[in-house]
């Protein structure tokens, strides 16, 4: 995750609380989604960036991911993941980031 979008995640749970954000992942691979999460949830573990260090326990889910499709509109969701869905490995992405949502978030849908 690049510090930018780190530095967006931080800011949106300071201004409004890391009991009211969830991040959704969209990456197409298993091991990126899997940093992607611990990211977001238990810090930076490249410690690089803005979350270096800093343990949010965000809540953290993959769109393919059964309680994020199911909010989805069908017609949204053929038209702009259907193909996605198709071609990528979706049960390992939703794994990678089950994983780490099990092991470090504070928080849940």
């Amino acid at each position: 995750m690049d510090l930018q979008n780190q530095q967006r995640v931080k800011d949106g749970a300071e201004k409004y609380g890391t009991d009211k954000v969830i991040v959704i992942l969209g990456s197409s691979d298993a091991e990126g989604a899997e940093i992607y999460a611990e990211t977001v949830s238990a810090g930076d573990p490249t410690f690089a960036g803005p979350l270096a260090g800093v343990s949010l326990g965000l809540p953290v889910y993959h769109v393919f991911e059964t309680e994020i499709k199911e909010e989805i509109d069908p017609q949204v969701w053929e038209e702009q993941l259907g193909m996605m869905e198709m071609v990528l490995d979706v049960d390992a992405l939703g794994e990678a980031v089950k994983a780490i949502r099990e092991q470090h978030s504070k928080y849940s849908l």
